[in-house]
């Protein structure tokens, strides 16, 4: 989430004209995050979230993300619900884009995650994996490997100046995933982007997910690899073992993991991070001028490659069954 595109009253006013959600008492920016522009709504009916879908969102995809959540919804995972206007339509246009507005979750993202919250995020994405299965849309990763080359040439120029030797690494890195990447992975619906800020919590308990804007279709193990990535290092690249291991085991609760995604697991890893290392690496050199974002910094993803360019198995993230 974040602002690129600056919303005037009077823009606002007569988008939310076309729906019944009570009159405007105020809306604020969304900084966090760095894909699409993000609003938080209060209204006389309660509270919204107003996307404007920038950069890399395909409007032609928008259909999927949509009828995803409300699926998901349907078979009894919390997430944000589009709401549809008079005419019964979700997806509209302000400011020259296109701008969907969703139901407000409750509850709050965990700045400093522990093993208790992994195991509840563990258990929470292999439900997602069994609700999307009877899903009857498809919709191709395209941020997966054969698009990793691609953004490196958008940054390669300038990338030792943003990490000395970390063209090298990554042309390392490139030729051996390409080499290697697995194929036919048990898969279906993943959410491809379940980062902290993207699940919420009341106490220990997780109360939703959201942002489903990288929702794809692709291996089960694959977002279980962004997951491990995204919650369970430290700062300085650090691997934590024990937020690994209840991440695995939350997983395994709801759906074992079969032999072939197991072996694949530090290469999945290994492809995760390069992944949000480079599309973090080219927002870094590109963010536009003005706007309200806060770009991610590529270098926590460079030591976490680090990590993995080490690990010898799936014993190296805390599988352990």
């Amino acid at each position: 989430m974040a602002v690129y595109t600056e919303v005037s009253d009077a823009a606002l006013s007569r988008f939310l004209g076309a729906y019944d959600i009570g009159g405007l008492l105020s809306y604020k920016g969304i900084a966090e995050g760095v894909e699409n522009t993000n609003f938080f709504l209060h209204t006389t009916a309660g509270s919204y979230i107003l996307t404007l879908y920038e950069k890399r969102v395909n409007e032609a995809d928008l259909p999927f993300f949509l009828n995803l959540m409300g699926h998901l919804a349907r078979r009894g995972l919390a997430c944000p619900q589009p709401v549809r206007n008079r005419d019964g339509t979700a997806l509209g246009r302000l400011c020259g884009r296109p701008a969907v507005i969703v139901s407000f979750l409750e509850g709050v993202s965990v700045k400093a995650p522990g093993a208790h919250h992994c195991r509840e995020l563990g258990r929470a994405l292999a439900e997602l994996h069994a609700a999307g299965a009877d899903f009857g849309m498809v919709r191709a990763n395209n941020l997966s490997v054969s698009a990793w080359r691609p953004l490196f040439a958008q940054a390669e120029a300038q990338a030792d100046e943003v990490s000395p030797g970390l063209s090298g690494r990554t042309r390392g890195d490139l030729a051996l995933l390409e080499a290697g990447w697995p194929a036919d992975l048990p898969g279906g619906v993943i959410h491809a982007d379940l980062f902290t800020d993207n699940v919420f919590f009341i106490g220990d308990g997780l109360s939703g997910l959201i942002d489903f804007y990288f929702a794809c279709t692709d291996a089960f193990a694959y977002d279980l690899a962004i997951c491990l990535n995204a919650w369970c290092f430290t700062a300085d690249g650090a691997f934590r073992r024990d937020m690994g291991e209840a991440l695995i085991a939350g997983y395994e609760a709801v759906r074992l993991l079969e032999p072939a995604e197991v072996a694949a697991l530090p290469i999945l890893c290994r492809g995760a991070a390069l992944r949000f290392m480079l599309t973090r690496l080219v927002d870094w050199l590109n963010v536009p001028p003005g706007a309200l974002v806060q770009p991610k910094d590529p270098r926590e993803y460079d030591r976490r490659l680090t990590f993995h360019r080490q690990a010898a198995d799936a014993r190296a993230y805390g599988f352990a069954r």
